[in-house]
């Protein structure tokens, strides 16, 4: 377990100018506005331009991040970024995002790829890091592209995803914001359920006039919406129970916005109020990794996060990869 001394020190989020409605898609695809908001709770989604890069998304949302810790890209020294959808396949999008930011060349930069729970992959990593004292500042980076990697003739998964990035800054602790905890899991058994299957190691270039297969997203919803709810309920009470609290304790829940169905499931299950759970989903959809930093900072910045809150973050992804992670405010 990392140093009790390490906090969030700042945050910050970006999101594309171009919003992509339901009714938008519907001119797309055989759906609707209604049919969409019923299942998922999705009334619109940011979508980023062509030259609009996971990278420069990530810097964005950092240097946001910077600016509220009052720190400068001079005193980071670790820059994590939580993506599927990188710039390239190599170098790192965390290199990238280290040159748009002006950051040392002494900095430690990479990649991380927990699929939607990347978020609390990476923050967990970081603050382990950190707490080993070998790192002061870190940049955790939240960042998707996600409409590179759609089918958009596949209602079922076109509606659910945004573009977007979120930021946190790490540091020793100024007295508030302090980690308490994070708990990882994964269910490598079902990676299939949802994946990319094309594009990596496993189905390489194909020789040069061939038909080289689409890299996008698929999905098997039914089965991973039952795995989604009972891994985020196990996730969350896992880690209130090791550090003796109940879910009363807890003044704000950030979950991954997947599916607001999933959500009031969850709310359910832990007996708390929806009303306890800062949603953005119908603003923004499904941004993966992306998703839990950009509504923290945005539930920071709308006043729903109090000196004193302590903040649960729950998240579900492709991995299967689930986890939380406990901060006081």
């Amino acid at each position: 377990m990392g140093s009790s001394t390490i906090g969030i020190l700042g945050t910050g989020s970006y999101a594309p100018e171009k919003i992509l409605t339901n009714a938008d898609l519907s001119a797309i695809v055989d759906t609707s506005d209604e049919w969409i908001f019923t299942r998922t709770g999705i009334r619109e989604r940011h979508i980023a331009g062509d030259n609009e890069t996971t990278s420069l998304m990530a810097a964005a949302a950092g240097r946001a991040a910077l600016v509220d810790a009052g720190l400068t890209p001079a005193d980071i020294d670790l820059i994590i970024v939580a993506t599927m959808t990188p710039d390239h396949p190599m170098p790192a999008t965390a290199c990238f995002v280290q040159n748009h930011l002006g950051v040392s060349s002494h900095a430690a930069c990479f990649d991380l790829n927990a699929a939607c729970s990347g978020f609390l992959y990476a923050l967990d990593t970081a603050w382990a890091m950190l707490g080993s004292g070998r790192y002061r500042h870190a940049l955790v980076i939240g960042a998707e592209k996600m409409s590179t990697v759609l089918d958009w003739t596949d209602r079922t998964t076109c509606v659910l995803f945004g573009d977007g990035a979120g930021a946190v800054v790490l540091g020793p602790s100024r007295g508030t914001a302090e980690i308490l905890g994070a708990k990882l899991y994964a269910e490598g058994t079902h990676a299939r359920l949802l994946w990319i299957p094309n594009g990596g190691s496993n189905a390489p270039v194909p020789a040069p006039g061939t038909h080289f297969p689409p890299r996008t997203l698929t999905m098997k919803g039914r089965e991973i919406f039952k795995i989604a709810v009972r891994e985020m309920e196990d996730a969350a009470r896992e880690i209130l129970e090791q550090h003796q609290m109940s879910a009363a304790n807890i003044a704000c829940v950030i979950p991954h916005q997947a599916n607001l169905r999933i959500i009031d499931v969850i709310a359910q299950s832990l007996e708390l109020p929806l009303e306890r759970f800062f949603v953005n989903l119908e603003r923004y959809g499904n941004t993966s990794a992306a998703s839990i930093p950009l509504a923290l900072d945005e539930a920071r910045r709308s006043g729903r996060i109090k000196p004193g809150d302590t903040t649960l973050f729950v998240a579900f992804g492709a991995g299967l990869t689930y986890g939380s992670a406990l901060v006081r405010w």
